[in-house]
């Protein structure tokens, strides 16, 4: 037997009829779109001579050996040493003169490259002597094994292939054949992955998206189609760019837009995506959907789904007809690392959505702009849908001459009447527990601190302690564990009462409150704010429902651009005492969000820095970790509170004690839902190693009320 993988034991064999199968769903379901993508009518038989080769390189002896001595089976003799990866081995293998007379020079410089690099090494091809000693001594004996096992008759290896996978001639954008390039590495490594992690390539969908939608919003939600997923429904072969204020239906929407394709729907937020998948699956009764960002496992695990891992399994390959994610999880491609096309690739016969574009940092933007136009020049089409749209980013689009249909959909009803107050917002607190008397009250603020610093203000106050209203806080650094229960509970709150929260509620959260008291941010984030108050719901009263803070506000200049945040106050007076209707909204950030208007702030800076950056990143200079690196806007870590890692020591004893794989990877999940993810700055002080994957314990004080008292110490610590 030749060995293709040792945990589980595998032979090449297998893992080839595996990695076959795969080939061949891909091309049930996709063969014309893709085929036309790489604009090669031999496509499908190239990829499938990439597919059987590209592991032959694993009959090399000292790899054989290495995977037997794991198995504790007898060594095979040779006094070679396994220093060659074995993809820079498998094109050996490959018949030059055959390739040549039927697909030309070019496709087999192609199919070389994308088999010799279908596991990216950071080592290049240099020693040719190498190279000849192990076709000489090994090789060519491997020949025969291959034929024996595989039942074929190849006649000889050569090394024709090793001038075509130098780093200096790899092909890169914007050659002449990238694109097919492009799809066919990219697809040998999602069937190749897939086949490893025993799953298919493709989810063939039971039902049709479009029709279940449809279905969804005549029959349960007893309503016709709204303007915009109408507007949708009739231009779905084209891109879009859409405005639709919050409460009609985006979400609905885009997935009219889909209809028969394969599809990437992204949005800001974890919650925001768990909840549109909960209601895909439950509501909608959709089930061919994927779950893809950190902690997805841990979701469908506590949610209790069966067969949650293989569900997680499959999301991971990107198998699912829909896929819900986040953006780190997608559009790290941009950056061009190592392994890259594996995701343009499969974008490239998709549709790609993302939801609420003005909340990401202009560094991320950006990302996303360059990732739309790698796409469109693939093939793929794109969705962009928000409540409000900065004019730089439509302005991005028409300079690179991408093509969209766009539309902006206003609602008409009133929902938002303004106060606007020239203090700070602790100086209001008796006003705003008044107002819970008889009211749902929410309060946003810019910072963690200020949200802490405000709950514990109000419990102290006595009317809040005579009349028991509830006062609840939610934010970033309370372990995974208190959040979920917390995100559950304030989706459902529907009683007087007060949740003070930070900007984590702003982006897709469903939430609906009576009243706002919030500080004063930039007005994009502003406006989502306003958006979880009245969310679908005229308001006609006579007061104010949204009160907003102008004085010592927190978070300006760190977490807010300054100059961004004066311009937003400028516009925002001359709405005080007034209602603000959606139309008003857009126009607002459209206008501060114009590059006339942005000139001189930090925003356009890092904006237009990031793009020079992305145009000018050079192919295969990235691994995937420092992409994932670059497209996050801070280097979080993981940590778990040193009082909660004490209360379940038995836990994660029991999680170091386990030999078991499966019950192990069960007690990890068990273990995350004790930790959150902080900014390392503003804890590395107080650090010790867990040893549990990348897991750091932080000497700071918790509680389930407050969350992560960053600058209490705990004592004692270990």
């Amino acid at each position: 037997m030749i060995y293709a993988k040792s945990n589980p034991v595998e032979s090449l064999m297998e893992h080839t009829n595996l990695v076959m199968q795969n080939c061949k769903k891909l091309k049930e379901l996709y063969e014309n779109d893709i085929r036309n993508i790489a604009e090669d009518e031999n496509f499908w038989e190239m990829l499938e001579i990439a597919c059987f080769y590209h592991d032959f390189g694993k009959v090399y002896t000292p790899f054989q050996n290495q995977i037997r001595k794991e198995l504790r089976v007898e060594p095979l003799d040779t006094d070679l040493k396994n220093d060659i990866p074995h993809g820079y081995l498998s094109p050996a293998f490959l018949s030059y003169k055959d390739i040549k007379s039927k697909f030309g020079d070019e496709n087999y410089k192609i199919l070389v490259q994308a088999i010799a690099f279908h596991h990216e090494r950071d080592r290049e091809v240099e020693d040719l002597k190498k190279f000849q000693e192990v076709l000489d001594k090994d090789l060519c004996f491997g020949i025969k094994r291959l034929n024996d096992e595989f039942g074929m008759s190849l006649e000889k290896v050569n090394l024709k292939y090793i001038n075509f996978i130098k780093q200096g001639i790899r092909i890169k954008e914007g050659d002449k054949d990238y694109k097919k390039y492009v799809m066919l590495k990219g697809l040998l490594h999602r069937i190749d992955h897939s086949a490893s992690a025993h799953v298919t390539v493709e989810v063939k969908p039971e039902n049709n998206i479009t029709e279940t939608v449809k279905n969804y919003v005549e029959k349960k939600l007893n309503s016709n189609l709204r303007d915009p997923q109408n507007f949708c429904l009739q231009n779905k072969d084209k891109n879009i760019v859409m405005i639709a204020s919050t409460g009609m239906g985006k979400t609905e929407s885009a997935l009219l837009w889909i209809d028969n394709d394969k599809a990437f729907f992204t949005l800001p937020l974890r919650v925001s995506i768990n909840a549109i998948y909960k209601r895909i699956l439950e509501d909608m009764e959709y089930r061919d959907v994927g779950l893809l960002h950190s902690t997805s496992y841990d979701f469908l695990s506590k949610e209790g789904y069966e067969d949650s891992f293989e569900k997680y399994e499959i999301s991971r390959q990107l198998s699912y007809p829909i896929n819900l994610s986040t953006i780190d999880q997608l559009f790290t491609f941009p950056f061009k690392f190592k392994g890259y096309e594996k995701i343009l690739a499969t974008l490239a016969y998709s549709k790609v959505i993302i939801d609420e574009i003005q909340a990401y940092s202009p560094k991320i933007v950006a990302v996303i702009l360059k990732g739309i136009e790698m796409i469109h020049k693939m093939g793929g089409k794109f969705m962009i849908m928000t409540a409000t749209l900065p004019n730089i980013f439509k302005e991005y689009l028409e300079k690179r001459g991408i093509t969209f249909e766009f539309n902006a959909f206003y609602s008409d009803i009133n929902r938002h009447k303004l106060c606007i107050r020239e203090e700070k917002i602790n100086d209001d607190l008796n006003f705003i527990v008044d107002k819970a008397r008889d009211k749902k009250v929410l309060i946003i603020v810019n910072t963690v601190k200020k949200a802490i610093e405000l709950y514990e203000e109000i419990v102290k106050n006595d009317f809040i302690k005579e009349n028991n209203i509830e006062v609840n806080l939610l934010h970033s650094l309370f372990i995974q564990r208190d959040r979920f229960v917390k995100e559950d509970e304030i989706k459902k709150f529907n009683r007087n009462g007060i949740w003070i929260t930070t900007q984590i509620v702003e982006a897709s959260l469903d939430i609906d409150f009576d009243v706002l008291f919030t500080e004063l941010s930039t007005a994009d984030s502003l406006f989502q704010r306003m958006g979880r108050c009245f969310r679908k719901r005229e308001y006609n009263g006579a007061e104010p429902n949204i009160y907003i803070y102008c004085n010592e506000v927190s978070g300006i200049g760190t977490i807010y651009d300054k100059e961004i945040f004066e311009k937003s106050k400028e516009e925002l007076f001359k709405y005080d005492g007034e209602f603000i209707s959606e139309r008003d909204k857009g126009e607002i950030v459209e206008k501060i969000y114009s590059r006339e208007s942005l000139i001189g702030t930090n925003y356009l800076k890092e904006f237009d820095k990031a793009l020079v950056f992305l145009d000018a990143v050079y192919d295969y200079d990235l691994d995937k970790r420092d992409a994932h690196k670059e497209l996050r806007d801070i280097t979080n870590v993981k940590v778990i509170p040193k009082e909660i890692y004490d209360r379940n020591i038995t836990l994660i004893e029991a999680y170091f004690n386990e030999k078991d794989y499966k019950a192990k990877r069960d007690k990890l999940i068990d273990i995350k839902q004790l930790t959150m993810d902080v900014p390392y700055y503003r804890v590395k002080n107080n650090l010790i190693e867990s040893k549990i994957n990348g897991i750091f314990i932080v000497n700071y004080k918790y509680d389930d009320k407050i969350g992560l008292h960053i600058g209490e110490e705990v004592t004692n610590f270990i």
